[in-house]
């Protein structure tokens, strides 16, 4: 009797991993040099379903090794490991505008990995897999605590690495979108870090008026974690996106209370009124809304609303002041905020005043705005909605996908090792020394 052939296998190491780890794939027991789809499929927090796909073909012995071999086509092309993650796009049909975001950090992301016969680009419901595996990709690592945080007029959420500490912290500032985001906190917690994750885009009604919350909100929320028994309180960094880098340089500035060891600042800007509130700062874009572009899409695009970068002193942060470590992160094709030329002129800013030491930019060619942690979908446009007017828009983000892909996962690397080198590192040495 003739022996039959092994069935096609999928194996894939981890099986359960964080979200910025990298997996291995490999299908066997394929027919020799056989057309094959690789295909992953998310269904999203919000209900809706993401997919990637590659075309590859196996090799003399039946095999493929997707960290060594060529993606001839697909949603994304050549050798690339975790391109079945950061390419992921919505599957046709569905929503305008989406942007995948893990909303319940408690629970994993699950991608189902399927092989598929021949080089298909749609249809793939409709067709049966030759096999399949179930991934979790986690933002919470075991172990990792999550907590409400509402004291002194603070909300946000506090995660906590596993262990009894003190740990360095990171107060966690997303942008103009507003409302709570969790998963980059959970994700540091779970490399080390206590993360407060701030909401402080929603405007607060008190006596009858609503305003924007004032500078005294971050400080409090700043004193939260340095008084916390597990933050070891002089080892404390703010990390900034978006409109999120405003407030971390202004409050390093200009603040009596917030002293921060090193900041992070991704896709962000120092153009502001010097000690300006929210309000402020809104009340100044708000002068050049008719700068305001729009592409071939009627893509919303704000990149021009703070350019050209005044010369007035007194309409931006003074970064010459500056006395801790400021790792700037830009998108070269940023078309929501004009990163490059705030980093640019930050840069000779601080040659003028002699610190200019203190500041590392990472500048990505092909990078958009929405610059994320590793192997997120790079999201080039999507809806939005303006904190405190409610207005919906869709906002042009920038950004192409394999190099944007490749921007996150270096800039995350590199992200790490400048906390690890400003906090971990300064902690060893001060606990080292009360010995």
């Amino acid at each position: 009797m003739t022996e039959k052939a092994a069935s096609p296998m999928l194996l894939l190491h981890p099986s359960r991993g964080l979200i910025d780890e990298k997996f291995s794939l490999i299908v066997q027991n394929l027919s020799r040099i056989q057309d094959i789809t690789l295909h992953a499929l998310i269904h999203s927090d919000d209900g809706d379903y993401w997919e990637a796909f590659g075309h590859y073909v196996s090799d003399a012995t039946g095999f493929v090794n997707v960290a060594n071999d060529s993606s001839l086509g697909g949603t994304y092309d050549g050798v690339e490991p975790m391109g079945l993650l950061w390419s992921m796009r919505p599957v046709p049909g569905s929503r305008i505008g989406l942007r995948l975001r893990k909303k319940e950090v408690h629970t994993p992301m699950v991608v189902h990995i399927s092989v598929y016969r021949g080089h298909m680009s749609q249809g793939f419901r409709e067709q049966v897999a030759l096999a399949s595996v179930v991934t979790e990709r986690w933002y919470m690592a075991p172990g990792v605590r999550r907590i409400d945080i509402t004291e002194g007029g603070v909300t946000g959420t506090l995660f906590l690495p596993p262990g009894p500490g003190p740990f360095p912290a990171l107060l966690d500032l997303w942008g103009g979108g507003g409302g709570l985001v969790e998963y980059r906190s959970a994700l540091l917690s779970s490399h080390g870090f206590v993360s407060l994750a701030l909401e402080y885009m929603t405007p607060r009604t008190s006596g009858g008026s609503t305003s924007h919350v004032g500078n005294e909100y971050f400080e409090a929320a700043f004193t939260v974690l340095k008084q916390h028994p597990q933050v070891c309180g002089d080892s404390i960094a703010i990390l900034g996106l978006s409109f999120g880098t405003s407030v971390a340089l202004g409050m390093a500035v200009y603040s009596t209370v917030i002293q921060p060891r090193c900041l992070v600042c991704v896709s962000g800007s120092h153009v502001q009124p010097v000690k300006g509130s929210l309000s402020d700062v809104f009340g100044e874009i708000n002068k050049n809304v008719r700068n305001t572009r729009y592409d071939e899409e009627n893509r919303v695009i704000w990149r021009d609303l703070l350019l050209p970068i005044p010369t007035d002193p007194t309409k931006k942060v003074d970064v010459g002041q500056l006395k801790c470590p400021v790792l700037m992160i830009v998108g070269e094709d940023d078309q929501n905020w004009p990163a490059t030329e705030s980093a640019e002129d930050m840069k000779e800013m601080m040659e003028k005043a002699g610190n200019s030491h203190l500041l590392t930019t990472l500048s990505y060619p092909g990078a958009g705005h929405l610059i994320e942690p590793p192997y997120s979908p790079h999201i080039r446009a999507s809806n939005f909605m303006v904190a405190g007017t409610k207005q919906k828009l869709v906002v042009l983000w920038g950004g192409e996908t394999a190099p944007h892909g490749h921007a996150q996962e270096d800039s995350w690397k590199k992200i790490l090792s400048f906390l690890e080198e400003h906090l971990y590192r300064s902690t060893d040495v001060t606990s080292q020394s009360n010995l």
